[in-house]
This record gives structure tokens, sequence and C-alpha cells, in this order.
């Protein structure tokens, strides 16, 4: 059986091949990427796959049994580029897609959705097996603001009392191989998140406690938090589309109690004072 994985030089890509090292002979593991320089280093096969050239994924999935399609980083273009991947998997005789959604993808009023669920839909009307993994937040989204707030004193959003129930790329990374390994998956949805869910005030409350400085949680106005995120250099898009999520987060759309994700992985979910202990090594100054 031949396993690929689209996407696989990118953060969670890499978190899942890795992974899948441990379980499936190498040899049957196919990283797909734009750049197969940048793929050099993972350790199995690896094929040019670019979503705007259909001849290359033609190529990329011949002879690919399971294929992980992990959602593009492109939003605004994710419909059309997944949709070439079907396709193309169809074309080659693919047998199970496995796609990385958004949490609760049917309703969630997240602007993310819409390309998920368009995804989605274009999925089931497919000749293909599939199963859905609706990822929720990654707790990384949260932590790496974490140099920003011990900087500036404070930890800034616009969730208010939200509760997030975030999980480390590993957790996903972790229930994406457990799919891709196992048996039984297909036609199944899975609404992933952690077990834990915490509000940015628990957040900055965990940061004081591991630093010993005090950080407390200011919760700004939407308008006024994007201004002070493009303040910082982001792209004037993404410093909106942060801000809008966090007020989505405000009313829940992140919140889910489930637990499907630990009982996928076979075992608890990262808990934010780990994630939160791991950016802090990261980030200390050698």
């Amino acid at each position: 059986m031949t396993i690929a994985i689209t996407g696989a030089t990118g953060q969670l890509g890499r978190l899942i091949v890795a992974k899948l090292t441990t379980q499936v002979p190498a040899d049957q593991i196919v990283a797909l990427a734009r750049s197969a320089a940048k793929a050099a280093d993972l350790g199995v096969a690896v094929r040019e796959a670019d979503y705007g050239q259909p001849e290359t994924l033609d190529r990329a999935l011949t002879g690919v049994d399971t294929l992980l399609l992990i959602s593009s980083s492109e939003v605004g273009q994710r419909s059309a580029q997944h949709a070439s991947v079907i396709d193309a998997a169809q074309r080659a005789g693919v047998k199970h897609l496995v796609y990385t959604s958004v949490l609760h993808a049917d309703n969630s009023p997240l602007s993310l959705a819409a390309e998920h669920r368009a995804t989605e839909e274009k999925l089931k009307a497919s000749s293909l097996a599939y199963t859905i993994l609706r990822n929720g937040w990654y707790t990384e989204n949260h932590t790496a603001s974490i140099p920003g707030a011990l900087a500036g004193g404070a930890f800034i959003g616009s969730a208010g009392d939200g509760k997030i129930s975030s999980a480390t790329r590993q957790d996903f990374a972790d229930a994406a191989v457990a799919v891709l390994t196992g048996e039984g998956h297909e036609g199944a949805t899975y609404e992933l998140a952690g077990d834990d869910a915490y509000t940015l005030s628990d957040l900055a409350a965990e940061i004081s406690q591991q630093t010993g400085k005090t950080i407390p949680y200011v919760n700004l106005p939407q308008a006024e938090y994007a201004a002070t995120l493009a303040s910082f250099g982001l792209p004037e898009f993404l410093a909106q589309g942060l801000a809008s999520w966090d007020i989505d987060a405000s009313h829940g759309a992140l919140f889910d109690d489930s637990k499907q994700l630990s009982t996928l992985i076979g075992r608890p979910t990262t808990p934010l004072s780990v994630a939160v202990a791991d950016a802090l090594k990261s980030t200390a100054p050698a």
C-alpha cells in the first residue's frame, strides 16, 4: 500500500511524515511538495505536486492507494486547489482520501470555513472513499504570540471569555496517522479538538505562572486588535482575519468537548501547560 501526503514540507505535514515512518515502511510513503528540494530531508520518496498544474498531480498520484490532502495554506484559493487534487485522485484510482478540514465546518462562523465546506461537498460528491478530519485550532497559533506578550507585558486579543479547545500540531498529526494506518474510518467525519478548553485569560495566567512575570490578558475591540496586529507588520488581510476569528472564538466557534481527538489517538491531548513550556523553551536564548 502506498500512502501519499500533500503539503509534506509544511509544519503539520512534516510531523505526519515523521510519525508515519514509525508505523509503516518508508518505501510505502510518498511526500508530495511543490519543491522536491525542500522535502529531500524527509527520508521518503518525493514527488512534485503543484495544485495549479494538474499534470503534476496526475504524475504524483500514480499508484497511490491512500492520500492525505492537507488543506492548502493559500486562503481564497483553497476550494479550486483542493478540487484539482480530488479530481486527480479520482483519475489516478486513489482508494481512500483523508482531508484536513476545520472544526464544525458545516456550521462554523469562521471565515475560513466556507472553503472547507466546499471541499467537503466536492469530496462527498466524488467516487472516492473519504475521511474528514475537522481539525480544531492549533495551540501553537496562540503560543507563537508568547514572545510578543513577554516583550509587551500583556497578551492581547479579542476572544473575551470564549473557551478554546485547541490541541498541538503533534496531536493532530497523530490523529491523521491513526486514520491513515487504521481501518474502518471510511465515510467518517471527526470533530477534533483538545480535551481541555481554556480562555485567553487562562493562557495569560499560565504564561505568568511559568515565567514569574505578570502577563495579563487584555481584551481589545475587534478593530483595535486588527490595527494593533497590522502595526506589528502583519499583512492587512491576516490582521483582519485573526481579529475576526477571535470574535468568533468569543462566541464558541473554537470549543468542542466531544474528545474525539483523544479517542482517536489513544491518549490525552497535550495540556496547555506543556504547550506553553515547550514554547518558552523554543524561544529561550541559547
